[in-house]
């Protein structure tokens, strides 16, 4: 069987390494940057694309490749291109799976230190509003930081992103200090979120709610400990993904793999 992977997330990596293991598959992941392709070839696909794909490409990759299965284990927040895989899917009348990460489990933590929001811009303007005195810790990536910076000023911004050049271009193009920028190699734990927190002199962390495996619960066990703010944006709603099509673990996947297999 071919899989065409759309990755560049932990749970990508995951299920390379879970088909790999239990099936006879080939698998190309695609993904948006250098270092999420080499993840995904150290957990063992077998190809990488490592730039972002407009969708007449991916329907190109599909039919030249002759591809069995497509599999949307982006990050959930990564809405254009799960939109976009599971048109490609309906299109091709292929076999389809969207990996969506489980959301937080919040049992047993304390979430007085949350205020949700809807988007990176409500974020901004709640800062501005509500936190504008000391820093403001932006641990939610690159493409997100122009909505922010449309209401807090850069001297106060630090975001945690990768330190590949996509990134770093933006973060010179939005005027954001390079002494701001905090790499991220993974997820931190709370101890490290709780130096950057008193390193920083923070009031305020802003994160997607992204999953356990995206760290959340490490950001807000160190926001509590240090009584600072998380804005939190809630997950967009895909009308695009039908449910049937959605696994939400690796016991899910399994299952689903097995009905394509035995066609």
């Amino acid at each position: 069987m071919k899989i065409i992977l759309l990755g560049g997330t932990k749970d990508s990596t995951n299920i390379i390494e879970f088909i790999k293991m239990n099936y006879d598959a080939y698998i190309l992941t695609t993904t948006t940057t250098e270092y999420g392709a080499k993840l995904a070839r150290e957990s063992g696909s077998d190809d990488t694309i490592a730039r972002p794909l407009l969708k007449d490409e991916i329907i190109k990759i599909i039919l030249e490749g002759e591809f069995d299965v497509l599999i949307d284990a982006t990050h959930p927040f990564a809405e254009h291109i799960t939109q976009t895989s599971a048109t490609i899917a309906e299109e091709l009348k292929m076999p389809y799976i969207r990996f969506e990460r489980p959301t937080t489990n919040f049992e047993n933590i304390d979430t007085s230190c949350i205020r949700y929001v809807n988007s990176f811009v409500e974020a901004g303007k709640l800062i501005s509003e509500e936190f504008n005195q000391g820093n403001v810790l932006h641990f939610a990536g690159a493409n997100t930081m122009e909505d922010v910076l449309r209401y807090v000023p850069s001297e106060r911004f630090y975001p945690r992103i990768l330190k590949v050049e996509s990134s770093l271009e933006k973060c010179d193009a939005l005027g954001v200090d390079p002494n701001h920028i905090i790499p991220m190699t993974g997820a931190a734990t709370a101890e490290e979120n709780i130096e950057l927190i008193e390193k920083y002199d923070a009031c305020v962390m802003i994160t997607k709610e992204s999953g356990e495996i995206g760290g959340v619960i490490d950001k807000i066990e160190a926001a509590n400990e240090k009584n600072i703010a998380v804005i939190m944006i809630q997950r967009p709603q895909i009308k695009e993904v039908n449910k049937k099509d959605m696994v939400s673990n690796l016991d899910e996947l399994d299952v689903k793999l097995k009905t394509f297999f035995k066609k």
